[in-house]
């Protein structure tokens, strides 16, 4: 009997032993699944990202990285010297007044778009209530900024020009048509300004009523009951809910009027005073061949934009708009 014991809790410790094992390397495996698993979970993002971060280092870092080096030297564009010539590019930007004057050109169209904003928020607040046609209205208005630049730039040089559109609906009314409209410095930055109202209101305009119509309509509602006139709703409740789409315009609307290119290259080539920052970087860069000084001008351009968009936000700091 005593043997029979011993021997049957030899296989007693055995079986128990041999489960013990078993259950140890069963868990270890799922263990392992799992960890390689949640290896893959979180390497996933990364290959979805992997493709966008390529593009995006390769032809938006790297350019630009490429244009603060030649900022620094004094390539032409085309030789393979580049001899480096510190800061004298930067020097000759500030320091040389036919190349920092073209600045005054973007007050043009920065009063300009200051113009389009006041005219997108008029029809973006008048559209998003109830009325006639007004699908029709939000088209007209939204069209322009569907036509390419160029196509828009040729039609406005016949617009204005000398017995054009412009003469001719003037000369309708009695009005003298002998002026050249884009022959002196005042009249063309002027006319170059308007077209560019024409254009982009559209897109302000859409931002706004997406806006607009993102507000809950119990809030008007409300407003009604209480007697408050559309102009009262406009102060109250529309301009604080869309402030963040304003803020967002304001810096859109100041760095394109320091980056304006299309139009005034099209209808005058920057000529008669019409020059603005960009044409004249793409004239030192290809006309002159002097790309390392237009690449410090376009290093300028940005960093002016950064700091305003810096200040403006410092200022003018987005805040939480609850609407419910």
């Amino acid at each position: 009997m005593t043997k029979t014991t011993e021997v049957a809790s030899v296989k007693t410790h055995r079986a128990a032993t041999s489960r013990r094992r078993t259950k140890a390397s069963g868990t270890s495996r799922p263990q392992g699944r799992r960890t390689w698993g949640q290896l893959l979970r979180g390497a996933t993002p990364w290959l979805f990202l992997a493709a966008p971060l390529v593009l995006l280092i390769t032809f938006t870092y790297v350019p630009v990285g490429n244009m603060i080096y030649y900022s620094f030297t004094d390539w032409d564009g085309i030789s393979p010297d580049r001899n480096f010539t510190g800061a004298d590019n930067y020097v000759q930007i500030f320091t040389r007044p036919e190349l920092f004057r073209v600045f005054f050109v973007s007050f043009y169209y920065l009063a300009a778009s200051v113009a389009q904003i006041a005219i997108a928020l008029y029809f973006a607040t008048v559209l998003s209530f109830d009325l006639r046609f007004r699908n029709l209205f939000k088209g007209l208005l939204f069209f322009p900024y569907l036509i390419n630049g160029v196509a828009i730039g040729f039609v406005f040089l016949y617009f204005f020009q000398d017995g054009g559109t412009l003469d001719s609906v003037l000369s309708w009314f009695g009005a003298e048509t002998d002026h050249a409209w884009l022959g002196d410095p005042e009249s063309a930055n002027t006319s170059l300004a308007g077209v560019s109202v024409w254009r982009f209101t559209g897109l302000n305009f859409v931002l706004f009523l997406g806006a607009i119509q993102s507000i809950p309509g119990e809030l008007y509602e409300a407003a009604q009951l209480d007697g408050a006139t559309r102009w009262q709703q406009f102060r109250h409740i529309i301009a604080p809910s869309i402030r963040p789409v304003l803020s967002l315009s304001i810096i859109l609307a100041i760095s394109g009027s320091l980056a304006v290119f299309e139009i005034p290259y099209i209808m005058t080539g920057g000529a008669t005073g019409t020059s603005t920052f960009v044409i004249q970087t793409v004239k030192l860069a290809f006309q002159f061949n002097k790309t390392g000084l237009a690449s410090a001008a376009a290093v300028v351009l940005l960093l002016i934009i950064l700091l305003i968009t810096w200040i403006q936000r410092r200022l003018v700091p987005d805040e939480k708009v609850d609407l419910v």
